[in-house]
């Protein structure tokens, strides 16, 4: 079969940079310049289109589904409904596979898939897709999570029961210390569902294999689980599907969930051709899941001077209709429930609950974020209590390399918060507000305000995220790398199956292979499934987990190409040899040959699994338990300009301190914190999915609003550098840390200009000018 117009293929890196360089990234300039090829732009002769029938009802029993009028339209070559699954008709990500295909006799949340067509152009089969029709009985859709904990077992959207997880966490003693605290704050907070906006809709290609099998071009964010979930429910053994990454248009956690992938294999196993299924803007609002929204109360308890006594702490997490992740993002929420804080006495309950609204799963910060945002906002209110600055109150409570979590692990790599705390303190502050340039000011060229009404405020925010799979996972990569000389020049190919999804992965890879094998020239394979698993790109891992696979790959290629070395050179062993520059080089002797010259035509290949020290899963009681493989630092600093008669906001500025490990790519840590720092301003001020009644009413890109270059303000970066010995080059994943902190400082610095609560998130104009005022 041939292969897709437009279809991945081998990423020459160009260049030089190996481990803590910042070299042009490979898909850099075709991105910039649109030439980039994702996988919307998958072509295929003779291939047809799907699309997917979806519930206009979060809640409701089908009681007919008639299909003929569909097929009657020209053109349309297949309509499938769940009576047409050729294999397992339910799946799912995380141990629970209660997700239909299709629908069975129910439908859960709006948008959920119940019929499939298929046709020679895209526009015969949407009119084909109208012409289903659907006998629904509509239910009252169970919509508030907090009522579902109530009734648990009467409000129940799965069988199983309406609670997906309760994790409880329990330290010491809450009841005698509560007694003994001098200052108590107590406060509740919510934040909405966020979406991860990525600009490249779910999309993908099924292509019917000579065997009977399927190949599959997918924009995914783990090829092996796909293949996990979409192998049983098409009714193939795994080895007769073979899964290539397309282009990604950017993840954060939405693509971890499947989309499209099974319908597309059904229909394209049906006709006998290939498919093409690619979401519109509105479509994929549907098509995967978002950030859990979150319900939380919080109690703090302190002596006079600040220091933290207790915590008392309910979170409850809406995960929709399908488990998902959210087995997971409770337990992270739990587990991270109260920050990186030292508290002697902790309780806190943090519970997973299904309803007929969205679903939810993994979204970069992975519940840490709902979390972050009620222990930061009570860390204000707990500096306003006792009369102190709110760096200086979470100065004195800090965590550092030694201290205890809530879950009684114990941080084994530095952690130095009150470092960066005061670093970010002393970072420069932005000049006073111009308010004769009106781009400056909140409204910008709308001309709302001239200057009057407007007033600064500054707030601070910390988080803690862990990196990597949790609570017993074995989590592992797989890297295969092969050596040898091509057109005269010692070439190395990378081959792994970890998706890059904008995030830079392909370029780490090179560099690695650059540091450890001492080549210039290296190839990254296009990622699929004919090497081992390397996980997810998701809880910023990849770094660790698959450069710690292509470093061990490495390693053990150059151990081969040495004693290959030692061998021809007439040496007594390769104990005193080195690469560099493209040389076999002697402690004793220096510069002894070329790579080229010892490999002449040899091929050297390795394939390794790099795995984490090995976790354990949360105790189901106490909650205690060594659950995380590595944890990240951020702090943020955030200043505003807001219009407190209007309640509009201007981000001036953000200046952050994270402690990356090692940076290996400069460049690419730059921008992982200003995105994340960007996702966290619109979690703040903007991004909201708006949901009534379990119906979405804002999904598309004119109501769900993310931040632009023009609501994007000047960072100030400070990055350190202190290793974690278990990591592969110390480093630290820095992706999600970011998301987490920027968040609060922004609300903060709103409340410190308008002294309102403010203690739900997204802040709107109305929270601003009639919201109640912030008491301590």
């Amino acid at each position: 079969m041939a292969s897709p117009v437009r279809s991945p293929g081998r990423v020459a890196a160009p260049g030089h940079g190996g481990v803590g360089d910042s070299p042009l990234r490979p898909d850099g300039t075709l991105k910039v310049a649109g030439e980039f090829a994702y996988a919307s732009d998958l072509w295929m002769d003779g291939m047809l289109w799907g699309a997917t029938l979806r519930s206009p009802h979060p809640r409701a029993l089908i009681t007919s589904i008639d299909i003929g009028p569909a097929l009657a339209l020209p053109g349309v070559r297949a309509v499938l409904t769940h009576e047409d699954v050729p294999g397992r008709k339910m799946f799912g990500i995380d141990r629970t596979e209660d997700q239909p295909v299709l629908a069975v006799d129910q439908v859960r949340h709006e948008g959920e898939p119940v019929a499939l067509v298929a046709a020679d152009h895209p526009e015969t089969a949407r009119r084909a897709m109208e012409r289903i029709a659907v006998g629904y009985e509509v239910l009252a859709p169970i919509t508030d999570p907090r009522a579902v904990l109530a009734d648990p077992e009467g409000l129940k959207v799965q069988d199983r029961g309406g609670i997906t997880r309760h994790q409880p966490v329990r330290v010491g003693d809450v009841t005698a210390a509560r007694a003994e605290a001098d200052v108590v704050v107590s406060g509740e907070y919510e934040v909405g569902i966020q979406d991860q906006a990525f600009l490249g809709p779910e999309s993908g290609l099924a292509v019917p294999a000579e065997d009977g099998g399927l190949d599959l071009y997918v924009s995914t964010q783990w090829i092996h689980n796909d293949l996990k979930q979409i192998a049983p429910c098409l009714g193939l053994a795994e080895d007769q599907i073979h899964m290539t990454l397309a282009g990604v248009g950017g993840a954060f956690g939405g693509r971890e969930d499947l989309s499209m992938q099974i319908h597309a294999g059904m229909l394209a196993l049906h006709t006998g051709r290939p498919v093409k299924m690619s979401y519109n803007r509105y479509e994929s609002f549907f098509g995967h899941v978002h950030r859990h929204p979150a319900q939380m109360r919080y109690e703090y308890g302190a002596t006079a001077d600040g220091r933290l006594l207790y915590a008392d702490v309910e979170i409850v997490l809406d995960g929709g209709a399908y488990t998902s992740s959210t087995m997971n993002v409770t337990g992270n929420a739990a587990s991270l429930g109260v920050g990186p804080y030292e508290i002697p006495n902790i309780r806190i309950d943090a519970y997973g609950v299904y309803t007929n609204n969205p679903p939810c799963g993994a979204m970069r910060g992975f519940g840490a974020v709902q979390a972050c945002f009620a222990y930061e906002s009570m860390m204000d209110r707990l500096a306003a209590a006792c009369g102190l600055d709110p760096v200086e109150i979470r100065r004195r409570n800090a965590v550092t390399q030694g201290s205890r979590l809530a879950t009684g692990q114990v941080i084994d790599s530095p952690a130095p918060l009150a470092e960066m705390l005061t670093r970010l303190e002393a970072m420069p502050m932005p000049p006073p507000l111009d308010a004769s340039d009106l781009r400056n000011l909140p409204g910008g060229v709308a001309q709302t305000t001239h200057g009057e009404g407007v007033v600064r405020g500054v707030g601070y925010g910390v988080g803690i995220k862990n990196i990597c799979f949790s609570e017993g996972f074995d989590d592992y990569s797989t890297a295969r790398v092969r050596l040898e000389v091509i057109g005269g020049e010692a070439t190395a190919l990378v081959h792994t199956a970890a998706a890059e999804v904008g995030q830079g992965l392909v370029t780490v890879q090179a560099q690695i292979a650059r540091t450890e094998l001492g080549v210039q020239k290296v190839t990254i394979d296009p990622a699929d499934d004919r090497v081992g698993d390397a996980g997810s790109s998701s809880a910023s891992r990849q770094s660790y987990m698959t450069g710690g696979a292509v470093k061990a790959a490495c390693e053990a290629v150059r151990a081969e190409l040495l004693a290959l070395a030692a061998r021809r050179l007439g040496r007594d062993g390769p104990d005193d040899l080195g690469v560099a520059g493209g040389k076999i080089v002697s402690r004793a002797d220096g510069v002894l040959g070329t790579i080229e010259d010892v490999l002449r035509d040899e091929v050297v290949e390795h394939t390794r699994e790099y795995h984490h020290r090995p976790t354990t899963a949360l105790d189901p009681v106490t909650g205690q338990g060594s659950s995380h493989t590595q944890l990240a630092l951020c702090v943020h600093r955030a200043v505003v300009d807001v219009d407190v008669d209007l309640g509009l906001v201007k981000v001036v500025e953000m200046a952050a301190v994270q402690d990356v490990g090692k940076i290996i790519n400069r460049t690419g840590v730059e921008g992982q914190i200003h995105g994340g720092s960007a996702q966290g301003l619109g979690l703040a001020l903007m991004e909201e999915i708006v949901v009534t009644d379990g119906l979405v009413r804002n999904p598309s890109f004119t109501d769900y609003l993310i931040p632009t270059i023009l609501d994007m303000p000047p960072m100030r970066l400070d990055i350190l550098e202190n290793p974690d010995p278990a990591a592969p080059y110390g480093l630290r994943g820095a992706g999600e840390p970011p998301t987490l902190s920027s968040t609060p400082a922004v609300v903060a610095a709103i409340r410190d200009a308008t002294g309102k609560a403010l203690n739900r998130v997204p802040v709107r104009p109305e929270h601003i000018v009639r919201g109640a005022p912030w008491t301590a």
